[in-house]
């Protein structure tokens, strides 16, 4: 496949895909959370797609990996704010299962991308 486009690569698609799920999960939180864990996930996850895209469109083989690299480290504290969020009873293990499922892939393909584009 051409990549033309952030909106081609299969990470950035799996990312849109985890934002739908997260924002899903934290319909689940009490309301009083509405300002803080459910705020703070939201704008965690949103980052993810968000920084590969915004890396995509430098054009700049350093800066791409840097923004890549950000985009890892909110996928990260995704996963933090939703083990969090499981041990406060707020969603069960099986409600956050599918999301840890597709971070976890996606943090294995940022890192491939990373990779491929370090030796480039």
């Amino acid at each position: 496949m051409d990549i033309k486009s952030y909106r081609d690569l299969k990470v950035w698609n799996k990312a849109i895909e985890l934002v739908v799920e997260v924002y899903e999960i934290s319909k689940k939180f009490p309301k009083s959370e509405i300002y803080a864990l459910t705020s703070q996930v939201r704008r965690a996850v949103v980052s993810i797609p968000s920084n590969i895209a915004e890396g995509e469109q430098r054009k700049n083989i350093k800066e791409y990996i840097h923004f890549l690299s950000i985009a890892k480290g909110s996928n990260a504290e995704v996963q933090t704010q939703l083990y969090i969020a499981s041990k406060l009873n707020y969603v069960s293990e099986t409600d956050i299962n599918k999301a840890m499922f597709l971070s976890d892939e996606i943090n294995k393909m940022l890192t491939s991308l990373i990779k491929a584009l370090s030796k480039s």
